[in-house]
């Protein structure tokens, strides 16, 4: 009988890994971004401010998500050439199809589309990225991609050591002529739709100099030896995947929900500003900083590859200040040292992330956790963000979205000068194993801002947390109309909450975090 079993679980175990193969890709045609693109309504349009400032970037900061959307949507519409767009994430909800939609409309005018989706969150949008890979118009690609495709979490059974390293970079560039950087993903909570979460995030729109370097970035991904064609793993649609799909967004378009938030952005002063191109630039200098995608196969790719070494290179060492905002902040031991070392130098470092009440993500909370008191006892200050009440709607903490549950916004700030922005969170996964990408500006307003932010509402709007007087317990300092008031626990959160992060705390897992 256990013979019998053994041989059973070897050959279920041979099976697995035999399905889970990715096939081979032997006619793949690279390509690359059209750089003959001045001729185009946007290159036109924004020739004679590039002209005035030659060498810099224009930048503008996506604060409103209802902004994300516009910013994205509009460039869609005045795209003549080309759009490159790369997510980790891509839903299948109301933003998402309304943008799916966007890119439809475009290859239909004759635009190149090529989409790059990691595969990891893709599931259930196999018959979509089917149906719009086989327009003639469309390209997609799926980034390290799962061989189980009906029983994806099988695949992490198989193949642990590749599947586990994801594409975690963010982009979406026009014509090569702007491009959309930043935090979010494609969905309703990362846009303000759809009525549920909403996420605190941030992008910039970026054109000059820095668009080009998207465009490079995500040349580098396309063609990477991880990026699959769609049709390798998904096969041609069925005959009516194109029909299937319109009336998807036909139906999506005629809700209600859907009908008041297109209301809702194209009232948006930012949708006029683009429509009427008043849109106000800030004019600097900006630098696109990414993983070498062969991070996602090679754990031994070289440091100098990796986007962290040039990031800190990049924005230089904190002589006065450092701000920092990361949903998942898992600083390690490593990481809380040299925080600590920077506060005991004199310069003052803080900190906003989640609150185990606003984190989606409580396991990484655990890991967030367990550095907590060590950081405060070396001198750095700590906000963890209140989860918004619908009463709350109106709450702007001054670093992503005014609606925010939860943050998701991934920026710092150095000396109240230089300012990253990007798909980076502090934390183990974003260093060693997701590709991550951003932009670093020398744009002491935007990072005077972030300061200032924190110097007025993310108080308002999180807890600080210190040290107890016994020096060893911790204490949630909210402040609100009636004065502050102190928490001992977790402000939000229920006892079972707290005892399964305390256990998580303890597991050999900070690595994955």
């Amino acid at each position: 009988m256990k013979r019998c079993l053994r041989l059973g679980l070897a050959t279920l175990a041979l099976w697995l890994g035999a399905c889970s193969s990715l096939p081979p890709v032997l006619d793949r045609m690279d390509s690359t971004a059209f750089t003959d693109t001045a001729h185009t309504r946007l290159g036109l349009a924004l020739a004679p401010s590039l002209a005035q400032h030659a060498g810099q970037t224009g930048v503008l900061a996506l604060v409103d998500p209802r902004d994300a959307f516009v910013a994205r949507a509009v460039l869609a519409a005045m795209a003549e050439r080309s759009i490159d767009a790369q997510y980790y994430i891509w839903r299948d909800d109301e933003v998402g199809v309304l943008l799916f939609e966007a890119l439809w409309d475009a290859a239909e005018r004759g635009v190149r589309v090529r989409l790059l989706l990691d595969d990891h969150n893709t599931g259930g949008l196999d018959p979509t990225l089917a149906a719009l890979d086989a327009h003639p118009n469309i390209e997609v690609r799926l980034y390290n991609p799962v061989g189980l495709r009906g029983l994806r979490a099988l695949n992490y059974l198989t193949d642990f050591s590749r599947v586990n390293r994801r594409m975690h970079n963010k982009s979406f560039t026009v014509d090569n002529q702007v491009s959309v950087v930043g935090g979010r993903n494609v969905g309703d909570e990362y846009f303000g739709a759809g009525g549920g979460m909403v996420f605190a995030d941030l992008d910039v729109t970026l054109v000059g100099p820095a668009v080009q370097q998207t465009s490079q970035a995500f040349d580098t991904y396309w063609n990477s030896a991880s990026a699959y064609p769609a049709a390798l793993l998904l096969g041609r649609p069925d005959a009516a995947g194109a029909q299937t799909l319109q009336a998807r967004i036909a139906a999506t378009r005629s809700s209600h929900a859907a009908k008041a938030y297109l209301e809702a952005v194209r009232v948006s002063p930012l949708a006029r500003q683009m429509q009427d191109r008043t849109a106000a630039f800030e004019w600097t200098t900006a630098r696109i900083l990414w993983d070498d995608p062969a991070k996602t196969l090679d754990p031994e790719t070289p440091r100098d590859d990796l986007l962290f070494p040039r990031l800190i290179e990049s924005v230089g060492s904190p002589r006065q200040r450092i701000d920092i905002v990361s949903p998942y902040f898992v600083p390690g031991e490593q990481g809380t040292a040299a925080l600590a070392a920077l506060a005991r130098r004199g310069v003052e470092v803080r900190i906003l992330t989640n609150s185990l009440a606003s984190s989606d993500a409580s396991v990484v909370h655990a890991g967030y956790a367990r550095r907590r008191a060590d950081l405060l006892r070396g001198g750095v200050r700590v906000y963890e963000l209140k989860p918004g009440a619908e009463q709350d709607r109106d709450r702007n903490l001054g670093i992503g979205s005014s609606a925010s549950t939860g943050l998701h916004a991934k920026t710092f700030a150095v000396d109240g000068e230089r300012l990253f922005v990007g798909s980076f969170n502090f934390d183990p996964r974003s260093l060693l194993l997701n590709t991550e990408m951003g932009v670093v500006l020398d744009s002491p307003r935007l990072a005077r801002a972030l300061g200032e932010a924190f110097d007025t509402t993310i108080p308002a709007g999180a807890y600080e947390v210190r040290l107890g007087e016994d020096g060893a317990s911790l204490v949630w300092i909210e402040r609100g109309a009636d004065g502050p008031r102190t928490h001992a626990t977790e402000p939000g959160t229920t006892w079972l909450q707290r005892s399964g992060v305390s256990v998580l705390a303890i597991l050999p897992i900070e690595w994955l975090l």
